[in-house]
């Protein structure tokens, strides 16, 4: 084995949507940074849904923007089609979503990384840590190369020991026209690691050439795109429809005929699927009641006709795909371009992470994305930086960042896979998080732009940028709540034409914001009501105000949560010793090595008698608090 003459404080294996973002965090944070990846080209390739964002994907993607991370840039730059979703409901479960143009996303973050300073960019499959007396020291290639490094982050995506499936032919790939990463995944096991199967899949490609979508509806672009990253000023990219067709008893029919060759039903498969994204063939079989299904036909770029059949993902037989999609309406001539598949791949229980993602078994070796078992781009990008930036900073001597529930999705979502585990890909909701009217996505640079700022992620510029914008919401909510109206005959049409006609002499603007139905540019017509503000400040007082009992009840919350959180439990600390103790909290506590006794109070099966024995422990032997 030949010893590359660089030594590199990060080194990054796998260039999916994790790596990426972990590559570029650890390089702007000054580390000498090696980003390794089967092939260069095949960095940020979107393998399934050619789409980011989406409800909580969104939030998920605003945060990495905040903290100062390339995917809201990235979708931004190359976005054909931009939409919010929910515009209906609240702001807490709003959430935008836009169609990439796949190959100038791949594209443009390709030149991103390679314009990016401390960064090396090399192809090459790892094939094992290199280790010496069980302290990681870099990892070594199939090409014989050895690359040392400080600390190591794992993101491989689905290509350990990937399988691919077609009918009953399978074959190993990491995914269609790329070679499975062999032996990491048994090195991992080796060393102690749980390393277990899961099952994705993706839809076929359909040539638009043969889709008649005339008789499709057609879903538009919003006419003012809303950008994700809140550097970026507007979207200048076109902006193409999507359309929208639907399964039909023909087409289930001949999805129930093709079930004795599917390998899901035919238990070929080994690995659990993702319950929240099932298969076409699976809703058929769970839903046997329901006539037709949704599928929205999306464009995967400007200068392709191969379209993506979102929800639609198989592994059935070719043959069966060809017909099923032919029995749709508008579909009766389609042509398939590349058939749909599933696969299987390795990935290791994230409960052997600390909450840095950093592994408990082998210290400065980091995982994130789809090895800790969850599903997504934006799921995988948000635990890249996070690992990213704990690598960088575990290289440079300095103490990591944790982020809480309260904090960010982020947070939430490692939370989640370091307390409990899954055993089915983790895919990320709203409804996951306990204080998600507080986690919006519009106010994720007010949560996380002062953290990215501070590890170095964020600009100067673009901090000061930020700064303001934030002086200018506090300044604005403190006019809205001292200044009053006063009983003028403009004034009182205004309240005539806005039924507020009980209204009293002395009524506050913000007092006046709060009434449903009224928002922060219906002040505009009041004299003095409104401010000349950029939109997003105006949302942002609007917001406050209206939802200011819900989110100091939220933040009252969070108080007495974090003080559960800022209770330490030693890593050493022995459970057995500990009296009251039922065998199963005991052997749970024992599996999970929670970190905190907020994490140990999310463990299931660990109750509140055995949460209080816990914090007498804690006292007593005078843990930290």
């Amino acid at each position: 084995m030949h010893s590359y003459e660089t030594r590199y404080d990060v080194i990054v294996v796998g260039a999916g949507h994790a790596g990426c973002e972990a590559a570029l965090a650890a390089a702007r944070m000054g580390c000498l940074t090696l980003l390794l990846n089967m092939s260069l080209d095949g960095m940020a390739v979107m393998s399934c849904n050619p789409s980011i964002g989406g409800l909580a994907k969104g939030h998920l993607v605003r945060e990495i923007d905040a903290l100062g991370g390339e995917m809201a840039k990235n979708i931004d730059a190359t976005g054909i089609q931009f939409r919010v979703l929910n515009t209906r409901k609240g702001p807490a479960v709003r959430a935008g979503r836009a169609q990439a143009d796949k190959q100038l996303y791949r594209l443009r973050m390709k030149r991103v990384l390679e314009q990016q300073g401390n960064l090396h960019l090399k192809q090459g499959e790892v094939t094992a840590l290199y280790l010496e007396r069980d302290e990681l020291h870099g990892v070594d290639t199939r090409s014989g190369i050895r690359f040392l490094g400080t600390t190591v982050v794992l993101t491989t995506g689905t290509f350990m020991r990937g399988l691919i499936h077609i009918g009953l032919i399978n074959y190993a790939g990491g995914r269609a026209g790329d070679l499975p990463s062999l032996g990491l995944s048994d090195q991992l096991k080796g060393l102690g690691f749980e390393v277990g199967r899961l099952k994705t899949g993706t839809p076929a490609r359909l040539d638009g050439r043969t889709i008649d979508f005339s008789r499709l509806e057609t879903q538009y672009s919003d006419d003012q795109p809303r950008p994700f990253s809140f550097s970026t000023e507007r979207i200048t990219m076109p902006q193409v429809p999507c359309y929208i067709a639907y399964t039909n008893p023909r087409t289930h029919e001949i999805i129930r005929s093709g079930l004795d060759r599917s390998p899901l039903y035919a238990g070929v498969i080994e690995g659990i699927g993702p319950r929240y994204c099932p298969s076409i063939e699976d809703k058929v079989v769970r839903f046997p009641d329901k006539e037709r299904h949704q599928t929205f036909i999306e464009p995967e770029g400007l200068e392709t006709v191969e379209y993506y059949p979102s929800g639609m993902s198989t592994s059935l037989p070719i043959d069966i795909q060809i017909a099923f999609y032919r029995s749709m309406h508008g579909l009766e001539q389609v042509e398939i371009m590349r058939p749909a598949y599933g696969i299987e791949y390795d990935y290791v229980n994230p409960v052997q992470l600390h909450a840095t993602l950093e592994t408990k078994l082998i210290p400065r070796l980091f995982h994130a994305g789809q090895i800790n078992g969850t599903s997504g781009y934006e799921e995988a990008a948000g635990q890249g930086i996070l690992a990213g930036i704990n690598a960088a900073l575990r290289a440079q001597g300095k103490q990591p960042i944790m982020l809480g529930r309260h904090e960010s999705y982020i947070g939430v979502m490692v939370d989640d896979l370091v307390t409990l585990g899954t055993k089915e890909p983790y895919r990320m909701f709203t409804s996951r998080a306990e204080y998600r009217l507080l986690l919006r996505e519009d106010n994720a640079d007010l949560r996380l732009r002062e953290l990215g700022h501070a590890i170095g992620l964020v600009s100067d510029e673009l901090y000061a940028g930020f700064c303001r914008k934030r002086e200018q919401i506090a300044a604005e909510l403190e006019r809205v709540a001292t200044t009053r109206i006063g009983m003028g005959e403009a004034e009182q049409q205004w309240l005539m034409d806005h039924d507020c006609a009980d209204v009293q002499k002395g009524t506050t603007l913000e007092q006046l914001l709060r009434r449903p139905g009224i928002g922060y540019i219906d002040l505009a017509g009041l004299p003095g009501g409104t401010a000349v503000l950029t939109p997003e400040v105006q949302e942002q007082v609007e917001i406050q105000v209206k939802y200011h009992g819900y989110l100091e009840r939220q933040e009252e919350q969070i108080e007495r949560m974090r003080k559960m959180e800022n209770s330490v439990i030693p890593q050493e600390m022995v459970y057995s010793q500990l009296q009251g103790l039922t065998p199963e909290v005991r052997e749970k506590l024992e599996r999970f090595r929670p970190g905190t006794l907020g994490q140990a109070s999310r463990i299931q099966g660990v109750t509140p008698a055995a949460l209080a024995i816990l914090a007498v422990a804690l006292r007593v032997n005078g843990a930290r608090q």
